[in-house]
């Protein structure tokens, strides 16, 4: 289970794909940490850019259901979807375009620690966290977007495999 973003590196930069390698190397934890820091210090410039190009009503059980579900559900669901499990939700999170993904992400954000489960109270980010987040904030916006959906595009479970690419196959497709 591949994203786009892991199985085409080369859309990316050196920079950002150390920043992702960095990420992906993180815990489900918190990765789930880093998330709620990227929004709560940046959710300004960040946002923007979810909601223009997503869909909402393509999520109704991540972005309707979930609201009624308890805080510890919701943060099982959440470690679902990072660890890529196989469940209901994680498909539902998995179908979605990584715009929609971003938004998702977006939207749990915003009534974090009201509808939405919230950090642990007195939670300390650990090194890692916080130097990623550093690295994250010092991207060109456009930088800053790109990892951030590629960070969301490689959460939540998909049968779908990636097209393979003709260096993969050696063959070049017929018309």
């Amino acid at each position: 289970m591949n994203s786009p973003a892991a199985t085409n590196p080369h859309s990316l930069s050196n920079e950002t794909q150390s920043i992702l390698q960095t990420i992906n190397g993180l815990g489900t934890d918190e990765k789930l940490a880093l998330l709620y820091f990227v929004y709560e210090k940046m959710g300004d410039s960040i946002t923007p850019a979810a909601p223009v190009a997503a869909q909402p009503e393509l999520a109704p059980m991540l972005l309707g259901d979930f609201y009624n579900l308890s805080h510890d559900e919701q943060l099982n669901i959440m470690r679902g979807i990072v660890n890529r499990s196989d469940t209901p939700y994680s498909h539902a999170y998995g179908a979605l375009t990584a715009n929609n993904q971003l938004l998702v992400w977006y939207a749990w954000a915003i009534d974090m620690g009201e509808k939405i489960v919230d950090i642990p109270e007195g939670y300390e980010a650990t090194e890692a966290v916080n130097g990623v987040l550093g690295q994250i904030e010092d991207l060109e916006f456009e930088q800053q977007i790109s990892v951030l959906r590629d960070v969301a595009n490689n959460m939540g479970y998909t049968d779908v495999k990636p097209i393979a690419t003709q260096a993969e196959v050696g063959k070049t497709s017929s018309l």
